[in-house]
């Protein structure tokens, strides 16, 4: 039988059931997936929100393939104060290198939010200098590569301090506490694909 969770994946946790570097997995979650359940796609460690986790191998092929270009929207707490001509540079293609290759972006939804988002701090507390200014920005991408967005941003001249994924296509992390997982049903999944 087909399952789908979504996930809260709190900060410092791998993406992944098994545990490496002294790092939390999805195995110290208190839940208990079915043993053929697993991640699709990744968040990294030091990043937070959203994951999907289920057993159906032809929705995780859909979902990972950058032909079909499913939406993914990040919070990013940046360090400084984008303007207008700063949002218009993340939206449209930049150049990354990743993994020592040149690679060009896919033009992306970009904004400053408004008003800023009222998270619970997350531990350890994200560095703030009193000095320099910090503002929450939401980006949409329909591709995932390594730590993209927060290369994009650092590309922008505004580093990433924080990372959460708020939303995989319909569904959202408003309600699910960091840690928390829920069923997704068969009507909700239809929606995604």
């Amino acid at each position: 039988m087909k399952k789908y969770y979504l996930l809260h994946k709190p900060y410092g946790m791998l993406s992944q059931f098994t545990r490496e570097g002294g790092h939390p997995s999805l195995a110290d979650v208190d839940f208990t997936f079915e043993t053929d359940v697993y991640s699709v796609g990744r968040l990294d460690t030091d990043s937070e929100g959203l994951l999907l986790l289920t057993n159906d191998k032809r929705l995780n092929s859909e979902l990972l393939s950058p032909e079909n270009g499913h939406p993914r929207t990040y919070h990013a707490q940046v360090e400084g104060a984008p303007e207008f001509s700063d949002v218009r540079k993340l939206q449209n293609p930049m150049k990354l290198k990743i993994k020592g290759k040149e690679f060009t972006t896919r033009p992306c939804r970009v904004s400053i939010l408004e008003p800023q988002p009222d998270y619970v701090d997350r531990l350890p507390p994200v560095r703030v200098r009193k000095s320099i200014p910090d503002t929450w920005i939401s980006i949409t991408l329909t591709e995932g590569k390594n730590r993209q967005v927060r290369r994009m941003t650092a590309g922008a001249g505004f580093p990433t301090l924080r990372l959460i994924r708020e939303a995989i296509g319909p569904f959202k992390l408003k309600g699910l506490k960091a840690g928390e997982v829920r069923e997704l049903t068969e009507e909700e999944v239809g929606k995604l694909i």
